[in-house]
């Protein structure tokens, strides 16, 4: 499975959301050896370019044509709780074990 975080830049913002997934699935206890983490730019976000996308709500509508059930909108892409809820939706819809 393939998780991306997006931001305008593909720099800064997504390269925080990705990390910050990376530690909730270590804390969460996740066997990661089919998951892969990236970032990039919102140019890059494609229906084929990663199984699930996270980024903040001031790209969401840069992510309307992509299917909504890959897309996770974050309203603040700072806030981790809110990040491990919505990590925890997707592992949980993926079927892979967490704490």
């Amino acid at each position: 499975m393939k998780i991306a975080a997006v931001c305008q830049s593909g720099l800064g913002s997504s390269f925080m959301i990705q990390m910050n997934i990376d530690s909730v699935l270590k804390a969460e206890n996740v066997d990661t050896d089919n998951i892969e983490v990236t970032h990039f730019d919102t140019g890059g976000m494609n229906v084929n370019a990663a199984d699930y996308f996270f980024l903040g709500s001031d790209l969401a509508e840069q992510a309307s044509d992509l299917p909504q059930e890959k897309v996770f909108v974050l309203k603040s892409i700072i806030d981790k709780d809110e990040l491990t809820v919505k990590l925890n939706e997707l592992l949980d819809r993926e079927g892979i074990k967490h704490d």
